[in-house]
């Protein structure tokens, strides 16, 4: 079932052992650090929450993404329609 406003690309996360997140579907990527990661897909905003996070593959023309550290979590914020100008970073935290 898919929701209205949200993009028609096959999004998927795979995680492996709590130690690497592979994701399809990222249109861009907010903000990083060691801790958290904060990217737009084309389902809404996802956060990867955890230590030692580092990016290994970012790939923008296909939507690939991966990253390697100790997942601690994984979570969608509010989503946003495919290829639309989003609100700024502060906003989306203080939501």
């Amino acid at each position: 079932m898919e929701e209205k406003g949200y993009g028609t690309d096959n999004h998927e996360v795979l995680i492996v052992n709590r130690e690497q997140v592979t994701i399809r579907g990222v249109l861009h990527v907010d903000s990083f650090d060691d801790q958290e990661i904060i990217l737009d897909t084309d389902l809404g905003t996802l956060i990867v929450r955890g230590e030692d996070l580092h990016i290994k593959q970012l790939n923008l023309d296909d939507g690939s993404f991966s990253v390697e550290g100790l997942i601690s979590g994984i979570q969608y914020t509010a989503g946003k329609a495919k290829g639309t100008k989003g609100k700024g970073l502060l906003d989306r935290l203080l939501r």
